[in-house]
């Protein structure tokens, strides 16, 4: 019988206060799925949900079913609270009306 190699990776959730890191061992082979659920997050926090939370490795969008290779590090992403664009349109809006108006104007004299 082969023996399968055994590698660790590193599982990431960052809250909105703080960020958390376990080292997995996995085997050869292994998933993003199988390294989620054997770093005991899913049990820790119930409000991961597999089916909406995306998930990704160093940063990079990534399926459940993608192939881990040694020292990666799976993350799990929070849905986001605001629309990124909509917070862009928004402060992009307040900055035009700060820069009408103007300040005062001094005169040379």
């Amino acid at each position: 019988m082969e023996k399968s190699e055994h590698f660790q990776v590193e599982v990431a959730y960052a809250l909105a206060d703080m960020q958390v890191i376990l080292p997995v061992e996995v085997e050869e082979g292994a998933t993003l799925r199988q390294a989620i659920e054997r770093s005991g997050l899913l049990h820790r926090y119930p409000e991961i949900d597999l089916a909406v939370n995306k998930v990704g490795i160093f940063g990079r969008l990534a399926k459940l079913d993608e192939t881990l290779r040694a020292r990666d590090r799976v993350e799990i992403y929070r849905p986001l609270i605001a629309d990124p664009k909509e917070v862009r349109k928004q402060r992009a809006a307040e900055g035009k009306r700060m820069k009408k108006g103007g300040g005062e104007v001094e005169e040379a004299g």
